[in-house]
Protein backbone atom coordinates (compact mmCIF):
# COMPACT_ATOMS: atom_id res chain seq x y z
CA UNK A 1 0.00 0.00 0.00
CA UNK A 2 1.47 3.28 -0.93
CA UNK A 3 2.54 5.28 2.44
CA UNK A 4 0.46 7.94 1.78
CA UNK A 5 -2.74 5.70 1.25
CA UNK A 6 -1.42 3.36 4.31
CA UNK A 7 -1.56 7.11 6.33
CA UNK A 8 -4.71 8.43 5.30
CA UNK A 9 -6.31 5.27 6.41
CA UNK A 10 -4.73 5.25 9.49
CA UNK A 11 -6.03 8.90 9.66
CA UNK A 12 -9.70 7.44 9.06
CA UNK A 13 -9.53 4.61 11.68
CA UNK A 14 -8.04 6.83 14.35
CA UNK A 15 -10.66 9.87 13.93
CA UNK A 16 -14.24 9.68 15.59
CA UNK A 17 -17.60 9.00 13.36
CA UNK A 18 -20.55 7.76 15.44
CA UNK A 19 -23.46 8.21 12.90
CA UNK A 20 -24.80 11.82 13.15
CA UNK A 21 -21.21 13.00 14.27
CA UNK A 22 -19.54 12.54 11.20
CA UNK A 23 -17.93 15.75 10.70
CA UNK A 24 -14.55 15.47 12.21
CA UNK A 25 -13.99 12.31 9.47
CA UNK A 26 -15.19 14.00 6.57
CA UNK A 27 -12.56 16.85 7.53
CA UNK A 28 -10.28 14.31 6.62
CA UNK A 29 -11.67 12.78 3.57
CA UNK A 30 -11.69 16.82 2.10
CA UNK A 31 -8.24 17.21 2.51
CA UNK A 32 -7.39 13.92 1.21
CA UNK A 33 -8.80 14.19 -1.51
CA UNK A 34 -8.47 17.79 -2.39
CA UNK A 35 -5.38 17.18 -4.74
CA UNK A 36 -7.05 14.23 -6.69
CA UNK A 37 -10.49 15.34 -7.17
CA UNK A 38 -12.15 17.72 -9.59
CA UNK A 39 -14.07 19.03 -6.93
CA UNK A 40 -14.90 18.00 -3.68
CA UNK A 41 -18.20 19.32 -2.06
CA UNK A 42 -20.30 18.28 1.63
CA UNK A 43 -24.03 18.54 1.10
CA UNK A 44 -26.45 19.67 4.23
CA UNK A 45 -27.11 15.83 5.43
CA UNK A 46 -23.00 15.15 5.63
CA UNK A 47 -22.17 13.49 2.59
CA UNK A 48 -18.82 14.05 1.00
CA UNK A 49 -17.94 14.25 -2.55
CA UNK A 50 -15.27 13.80 -4.34
CA UNK A 51 -15.84 14.05 -8.37
CA UNK A 52 -13.69 13.15 -11.43
CA UNK A 53 -15.30 14.41 -14.35
CA UNK A 54 -14.70 12.96 -18.12
CA UNK A 55 -12.41 14.73 -20.64
CA UNK A 56 -14.46 17.62 -22.22
CA UNK A 57 -17.83 17.02 -19.65
CA UNK A 58 -20.22 15.70 -22.58
CA UNK A 59 -23.75 15.53 -21.93
CA UNK A 60 -24.30 11.99 -22.41
CA UNK A 61 -21.11 10.82 -20.21
CA UNK A 62 -22.62 8.57 -17.82
CA UNK A 63 -22.41 8.86 -13.94
CA UNK A 64 -20.71 5.78 -11.42
CA UNK A 65 -20.73 6.20 -7.86
CA UNK A 66 -18.60 4.53 -5.65
CA UNK A 67 -20.10 4.47 -1.85
CA UNK A 68 -18.46 3.76 1.41
CA UNK A 69 -19.92 5.00 4.68
CA UNK A 70 -17.74 6.71 6.98
CA UNK A 71 -20.04 6.36 9.94
CA UNK A 72 -19.12 3.57 13.03
CA UNK A 73 -21.61 2.27 15.57
CA UNK A 74 -21.39 4.45 18.67
CA UNK A 75 -22.84 5.25 22.19
CA UNK A 76 -24.92 8.24 23.36
CA UNK A 77 -24.96 9.84 27.07
CA UNK A 78 -28.25 9.70 27.68
CA UNK A 79 -28.25 10.41 31.96
CA UNK A 80 -25.59 11.64 34.16
CA UNK A 81 -26.04 10.34 37.63
CA UNK A 82 -25.60 12.26 41.19
CA UNK A 83 -22.73 10.16 41.43
CA UNK A 84 -21.17 11.21 38.05
CA UNK A 85 -21.78 7.99 35.96
CA UNK A 86 -22.91 8.05 32.73
CA UNK A 87 -25.67 6.03 31.69
CA UNK A 88 -25.73 5.56 27.74
CA UNK A 89 -27.63 4.10 24.64
CA UNK A 90 -26.23 2.41 21.70
CA UNK A 91 -25.99 4.57 17.71
CA UNK A 92 -26.48 1.10 15.57
CA UNK A 93 -26.05 -2.20 15.95
CA UNK A 94 -24.39 -3.51 19.66
CA UNK A 95 -23.22 -6.63 21.37
CA UNK A 96 -23.72 -6.25 25.03
CA UNK A 97 -21.20 -8.88 25.62
CA UNK A 98 -18.35 -7.04 23.51
CA UNK A 99 -19.08 -3.73 25.22
CA UNK A 100 -18.48 -4.50 28.49
CA UNK A 101 -15.00 -3.91 30.11
CA UNK A 102 -14.20 -1.40 27.06
CA UNK A 103 -12.46 1.74 27.31
CA UNK A 104 -14.66 4.06 25.71
CA UNK A 105 -14.09 7.80 24.77
CA UNK A 106 -16.64 10.40 24.85
CA UNK A 107 -16.06 12.56 22.22
CA UNK A 108 -17.27 16.63 23.81
CA UNK A 109 -16.97 19.62 22.52
CA UNK A 110 -13.97 20.34 24.48
CA UNK A 111 -12.17 17.39 23.39
CA UNK A 112 -12.45 14.00 24.64
CA UNK A 113 -12.83 12.33 27.79
CA UNK A 114 -11.54 8.59 28.90
CA UNK A 115 -14.13 6.32 30.37
CA UNK A 116 -15.06 2.75 31.12
CA UNK A 117 -17.78 1.17 30.87
CA UNK A 118 -18.92 -1.92 33.45
CA UNK A 119 -21.12 -3.21 35.84
CA UNK A 120 -21.26 -5.26 38.90
CA UNK A 121 -18.46 -7.61 39.28
CA UNK A 122 -19.06 -11.33 38.65
CA UNK A 123 -18.62 -11.88 42.50
CA UNK A 124 -21.43 -9.73 43.17
CA UNK A 125 -24.22 -10.71 40.89
CA UNK A 126 -26.72 -13.05 41.67
CA UNK A 127 -26.75 -17.09 39.84
CA UNK A 128 -29.44 -15.98 37.51
CA UNK A 129 -27.64 -12.75 36.67
CA UNK A 130 -24.64 -14.11 35.37
CA UNK A 131 -26.17 -16.33 32.57
CA UNK A 132 -28.07 -13.44 31.59
CA UNK A 133 -26.74 -10.69 29.31
CA UNK A 134 -27.28 -6.85 31.02
CA UNK A 135 -29.46 -4.19 29.01
CA UNK A 136 -28.13 -0.50 28.31
CA UNK A 137 -29.55 0.13 31.77
CA UNK A 138 -27.49 -2.01 33.70
CA UNK A 139 -24.20 -0.53 33.07
CA UNK A 140 -22.15 2.74 33.55
CA UNK A 141 -19.31 4.53 32.36
CA UNK A 142 -17.13 5.88 34.74
CA UNK A 143 -14.82 8.79 33.61
CA UNK A 144 -13.30 9.47 37.25
CA UNK A 145 -15.68 12.24 37.98
CA UNK A 146 -16.51 12.95 42.11
CA UNK A 147 -20.17 13.59 41.30
CA UNK A 148 -22.83 15.37 38.88
CA UNK A 149 -21.65 18.27 39.06
CA UNK A 150 -17.71 17.49 37.80
CA UNK A 151 -19.11 15.45 35.18
CA UNK A 152 -21.46 17.92 33.67
CA UNK A 153 -18.54 20.56 33.98
CA UNK A 154 -17.18 17.80 31.25
CA UNK A 155 -19.62 15.99 29.52
CA UNK A 156 -23.16 16.58 28.39
CA UNK A 157 -26.63 14.50 27.80
CA UNK A 158 -26.11 13.55 23.81
CA UNK A 159 -22.65 13.54 23.47
CA UNK A 160 -21.29 10.72 21.54
CA UNK A 161 -18.81 7.51 22.40
CA UNK A 162 -16.75 5.05 20.79
CA UNK A 163 -14.22 2.39 21.70
CA UNK A 164 -10.99 3.64 22.21
CA UNK A 165 -9.72 4.41 18.83
CA UNK A 166 -5.92 2.79 17.00
CA UNK A 167 -4.60 1.13 14.78
CA UNK A 168 -2.33 -2.00 14.89
CA UNK A 169 -0.78 -3.80 12.31
CA UNK A 170 -0.56 -7.87 12.41
CA UNK A 171 1.35 -10.17 10.84
CA UNK A 172 0.82 -11.50 7.38
CA UNK A 173 -0.46 -8.10 6.27
CA UNK A 174 -3.43 -7.80 8.37
CA UNK A 175 -4.40 -4.88 10.57
CA UNK A 176 -6.67 -4.23 13.68
CA UNK A 177 -8.74 -1.82 14.45
CA UNK A 178 -12.03 -0.34 15.79
CA UNK A 179 -14.38 0.86 12.90
CA UNK A 180 -12.89 -1.50 9.99
CA UNK A 181 -17.12 -1.43 9.58
CA UNK A 182 -16.80 0.52 7.15
CA UNK A 183 -14.03 3.08 7.20
CA UNK A 184 -12.05 0.61 5.25
CA UNK A 185 -14.95 1.28 2.38
CA UNK A 186 -14.90 4.74 2.45
CA UNK A 187 -11.10 4.60 2.00
CA UNK A 188 -11.17 2.42 -1.24
CA UNK A 189 -13.62 4.71 -3.03
CA UNK A 190 -11.33 7.34 -2.59
CA UNK A 191 -8.65 5.44 -3.54
CA UNK A 192 -10.22 4.41 -6.67
CA UNK A 193 -10.65 8.05 -7.00
CA UNK A 194 -7.00 9.13 -6.70
CA UNK A 195 -5.73 6.15 -9.07
CA UNK A 196 -8.07 7.95 -11.33
CA UNK A 197 -6.17 10.76 -11.05
CA UNK A 198 -4.33 12.25 -14.47
CA UNK A 199 -6.20 9.58 -16.32
CA UNK A 200 -9.09 10.20 -19.14
CA UNK A 201 -12.22 9.00 -18.12
CA UNK A 202 -15.36 8.85 -20.69
CA UNK A 203 -17.63 8.81 -17.62
CA UNK A 204 -18.28 11.49 -14.38
CA UNK A 205 -16.84 9.33 -11.05
CA UNK A 206 -18.67 10.13 -7.49
CA UNK A 207 -16.27 9.17 -4.55
CA UNK A 208 -19.03 9.31 -2.07
CA UNK A 209 -18.35 9.05 1.95
CA UNK A 210 -22.13 8.50 3.13
CA UNK A 211 -23.47 9.61 6.33
CA UNK A 212 -25.46 7.64 8.74
CA UNK A 213 -25.38 4.18 7.54
CA UNK A 214 -25.61 2.68 10.61
CA UNK A 215 -28.89 3.63 11.47
CA UNK A 216 -30.71 2.71 7.97
CA UNK A 217 -28.60 3.94 4.73
CA UNK A 218 -29.32 7.71 5.07
CA UNK A 219 -26.48 9.05 3.82
CA UNK A 220 -26.44 6.78 0.77
CA UNK A 221 -30.43 7.88 0.41
CA UNK A 222 -29.53 11.78 -0.18
CA UNK A 223 -26.50 10.81 -1.99
CA UNK A 224 -27.69 8.73 -4.61
CA UNK A 225 -30.69 10.81 -5.20
CA UNK A 226 -28.27 14.23 -5.51
CA UNK A 227 -26.10 12.15 -8.14
CA UNK A 228 -28.51 10.18 -10.55
CA UNK A 229 -25.74 7.41 -10.98
CA UNK A 230 -25.87 5.39 -14.10
CA UNK A 231 -24.40 3.09 -12.27
CA UNK A 232 -23.51 2.81 -8.50
CA UNK A 233 -21.71 0.39 -6.50
CA UNK A 234 -21.24 0.28 -2.72
CA UNK A 235 -18.48 -0.82 -0.92
CA UNK A 236 -18.61 -2.37 2.56
CA UNK A 237 -17.40 -5.05 4.63
CA UNK A 238 -18.58 -8.58 4.75
CA UNK A 239 -18.00 -11.35 7.11
CA UNK A 240 -15.14 -13.45 6.74
CA UNK A 241 -15.24 -16.94 7.72
CA UNK A 242 -11.41 -18.12 7.89
CA UNK A 243 -11.84 -18.05 12.04
CA UNK A 244 -13.05 -21.16 14.04
CA UNK A 245 -16.52 -19.72 14.21
CA UNK A 246 -17.19 -19.22 10.46
CA UNK A 247 -20.10 -20.23 8.60
CA UNK A 248 -19.51 -21.06 5.61
CA UNK A 249 -22.72 -22.48 4.80
CA UNK A 250 -25.02 -19.70 5.11
CA UNK A 251 -21.69 -16.50 4.66
CA UNK A 252 -19.85 -18.52 1.95
CA UNK A 253 -15.81 -19.34 1.61
CA UNK A 254 -14.45 -15.64 2.72
CA UNK A 255 -11.01 -15.73 3.01
CA UNK A 256 -8.96 -12.36 4.36
CA UNK A 257 -6.54 -12.02 1.87
CA UNK A 258 -8.34 -14.02 -0.91
CA UNK A 259 -9.29 -10.26 -3.05
CA UNK A 260 -12.64 -8.56 -3.24
CA UNK A 261 -15.84 -10.14 -2.08
CA UNK A 262 -17.85 -9.49 -5.55
CA UNK A 263 -21.66 -10.11 -4.30
CA UNK A 264 -24.49 -12.01 -6.93
CA UNK A 265 -28.25 -11.59 -5.98
CA UNK A 266 -31.51 -9.82 -6.17
CA UNK A 267 -29.96 -6.47 -4.57
CA UNK A 268 -27.09 -6.89 -7.61
CA UNK A 269 -27.30 -6.06 -11.40
CA UNK A 270 -26.04 -8.75 -13.09
CA UNK A 271 -24.25 -6.46 -15.66
CA UNK A 272 -22.03 -4.96 -13.29
CA UNK A 273 -21.21 -7.83 -11.55
CA UNK A 274 -20.29 -9.05 -14.81
CA UNK A 275 -18.38 -6.40 -15.46
CA UNK A 276 -16.76 -5.92 -11.68
CA UNK A 277 -15.99 -9.87 -12.31
CA UNK A 278 -14.71 -9.29 -16.02
CA UNK A 279 -12.31 -6.11 -14.84
CA UNK A 280 -10.54 -8.36 -11.89
CA UNK A 281 -9.62 -11.41 -14.87
CA UNK A 282 -8.24 -8.56 -17.02
CA UNK A 283 -6.13 -6.88 -14.69
CA UNK A 284 -4.94 -9.99 -12.72
CA UNK A 285 -7.01 -8.97 -9.53
CA UNK A 286 -8.19 -12.05 -7.31
CA UNK A 287 -11.59 -12.01 -6.25
CA UNK A 288 -14.31 -14.19 -4.22
CA UNK A 289 -18.05 -14.39 -4.90
CA UNK A 290 -20.61 -14.65 -2.52
CA UNK A 291 -24.37 -15.11 -2.91
CA UNK A 292 -26.86 -12.76 -0.97
CA UNK A 293 -30.78 -13.51 -1.62
CA UNK A 294 -31.91 -10.84 -0.88
CA UNK A 295 -31.78 -6.96 -0.08
CA UNK A 296 -28.40 -6.46 1.58
CA UNK A 297 -27.98 -4.09 4.58
CA UNK A 298 -26.05 -1.87 2.68
CA UNK A 299 -25.59 1.40 0.74
CA UNK A 300 -26.34 -0.76 -2.31
CA UNK A 301 -29.80 -1.71 -1.34
CA UNK A 302 -30.62 2.55 -0.84
CA UNK A 303 -28.85 3.02 -4.10
CA UNK A 304 -30.62 0.54 -6.42
CA UNK A 305 -34.08 1.73 -5.37
CA UNK A 306 -33.41 5.13 -5.85
CA UNK A 307 -35.54 7.31 -8.04
CA UNK A 308 -35.74 5.18 -11.30
CA UNK A 309 -33.95 2.58 -10.35
CA UNK A 310 -29.42 2.36 -10.87
CA UNK A 311 -27.53 -0.55 -12.07
CA UNK A 312 -26.16 -1.35 -8.49
CA UNK A 313 -23.20 -3.68 -7.92
CA UNK A 314 -21.48 -4.70 -4.38
CA UNK A 315 -18.03 -4.86 -3.19
CA UNK A 316 -17.08 -6.66 0.30
CA UNK A 317 -13.90 -6.56 2.38
CA UNK A 318 -13.55 -9.78 4.11
CA UNK A 319 -13.40 -9.04 7.97
CA UNK A 320 -13.11 -10.69 11.02
CA UNK A 321 -14.91 -9.99 14.33
CA UNK A 322 -17.06 -7.33 12.99
CA UNK A 323 -18.76 -4.21 15.02
CA UNK A 324 -15.81 -5.13 17.88
CA UNK A 325 -12.64 -2.84 19.01
CA UNK A 326 -10.68 -5.84 17.08
CA UNK A 327 -11.99 -5.80 13.20
CA UNK A 328 -9.45 -7.12 11.48
CA UNK A 329 -9.05 -7.29 7.81
CA UNK A 330 -6.29 -7.85 5.20
CA UNK A 331 -4.62 -4.63 3.86
CA UNK A 332 -4.16 -6.09 0.27
CA UNK A 333 -7.66 -6.79 -0.21
CA UNK A 334 -8.14 -3.35 0.35
CA UNK A 335 -5.46 -2.29 -2.40
CA UNK A 336 -6.89 -4.81 -4.70
CA UNK A 337 -10.20 -3.30 -4.24
CA UNK A 338 -9.48 0.24 -5.31
CA UNK A 339 -7.48 -1.35 -8.22
CA UNK A 340 -10.77 -2.84 -9.04
CA UNK A 341 -12.70 0.22 -9.12
CA UNK A 342 -10.34 2.65 -11.07
CA UNK A 343 -10.28 0.50 -13.65
CA UNK A 344 -14.00 -0.69 -13.39
CA UNK A 345 -14.56 3.41 -13.95
CA UNK A 346 -12.07 3.57 -16.66
CA UNK A 347 -14.07 0.83 -18.73
CA UNK A 348 -17.55 2.36 -18.71
CA UNK A 349 -18.45 4.86 -21.58
CA UNK A 350 -22.00 6.53 -23.12
CA UNK A 351 -22.23 2.77 -24.75
CA UNK A 352 -21.84 0.74 -21.63
CA UNK A 353 -25.08 -1.73 -21.42
CA UNK A 354 -27.07 -1.57 -18.01
CA UNK A 355 -30.13 -3.26 -19.18
CA UNK A 356 -30.29 -7.11 -17.75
Amino acid sequence: MEHTSHEFLKALLETPSPSGFEQPIQQVVRERMKPFADGVRTDSHGNVFATRFPEGRPADAPRVMLAGHCDQIGLMVQYIDSDGFLYIQPIGGWDMQILLGQYLTVWTKTGPVTGVVARRAIHLLKPEERNKVPDFADVWVDIGARNKEEAESLVQCGDPLTFALGYRSLRNGLAASPAMDDKVGLWVCMEAVRLLHGRSLKAAVYGVSTVAEEIGLRGATTATYAVNPTVGIAVDVTHATDVPSGDKKTQGDIKCGGGPVLYRGPNISPRVFDLLEATAKAHNIPVQVRGTPRATGTDANAIQIAREGVATGLIGIPNRYMHSPVEVVHLDDLSNSAKLLAEFCAAVGPDTNWIP
